[in-house]
């Protein structure tokens, strides 16, 4: 039937001894669905996010299904001191950063009309501020090397539009500006930047925040008429880090059962 998921996909080898930081990937999300497809392509993992508790037990839960404990670091991607305190912590936990997987981003609903600074500000500066952050403290970390892939987590968002969402958006867009600008720099020492675009990926904290009513629509509009799994995006994460998407950079790939 078209609207069952696919069998989940097993490992390759694909990051075999490669070293990843994925940030915000606690919780349920494709955070920490790509950290665990990282471990079973045979990376080794180290993530962050800003919630301690719900980052242990994404450790414990990560080390249960994979038999590999990643290591873990607090993040808070609007304070560049936990940023570089973040790349730290990965320098001396796995060494040499090969792969970062800039995950962490905020949403929310409200009209234009209605929106306050707060709102906007709050958006701009976890989604798109801190990919910046993280992207130019990698880049720091990579460039010198002559080696290094990151990955970003955008939307079909920045290019559609929707009701309520004029904050995500602009901050999507800009995320998919940001890796394009900066893959052309990084280029230069050989350091590949790339960026998924989701459409909708199922969850339990999305259906937590999404009207009512809303998932339902936008999931009969896919050609599969369902949503994605989080590991269905995490294997394209996965793509784009390894060695099979060498010759792509500044790209962003809509994942995405309809036209982006």
């Amino acid at each position: 039937m078209p609207n069952q998921p696919p069998d989940y996909v097993p490992g390759h080898g694909l990051l075999r001894e490669k070293k990843v930081v994925v940030t915000a990937a606690a919780g349920t999300g494709i955070g920490y669905a790509t950290a665990k497809r990282c471990a079973e392509e045979g990376a080794r993992v180290l993530i962050s996010d800003i919630h301690e508790r719900r980052l242990a037990e994404a450790a414990e839960r990560l080390e249960a299904e994979t038999g590999q404990r990643p290591a873990t670091a607090i993040c808070n991607v609007t304070q560049e001191e936990d940023v570089e305190a973040l790349l730290n912590a990965a320098t001396s936990e796995l060494g040499e950063i090969d792969i970062l997987v800039n995950n962490a981003g905020m949403g929310g609903n409200a009209a234009v009309v209605e929106m306050t600074d707060e709102q906007w500000n709050l958006v701009m500066d976890v989604t798109l501020n801190g990919t910046f952050r993280m992207t130019r403290a990698a880049m720091r970390h990579m460039m010198p090397r002559g080696q290094g892939v990151i990955v970003n987590n955008a939307s079909v968002l920045g290019w559609r539009a929707q009701k309520l969402q004029a904050h995500y958006a602009a901050a999507k867009a800009g995320v998919m500006a940001l890796t394009r600008c900066a893959a052309l720099e990084a280029a230069e020492a050989n350091v590949r930047i790339n960026c998924v675009a989701p459409s909708i990926a199922m969850h339990a904290f999305l259906s937590k925040v999404t009207p009512d009513g809303l998932l339902e629509e936008l999931t009969s509009k896919e050609a599969f008429g369902r949503a994605a799994e989080v590991w269905e995006v995490a294997n394209v994460i996965v793509f784009l880090a390894s060695d099979y998407s060498s010759y792509m950079t500044g790209e962003t790939i809509s994942v995405s059962s309809q036209r982006a």
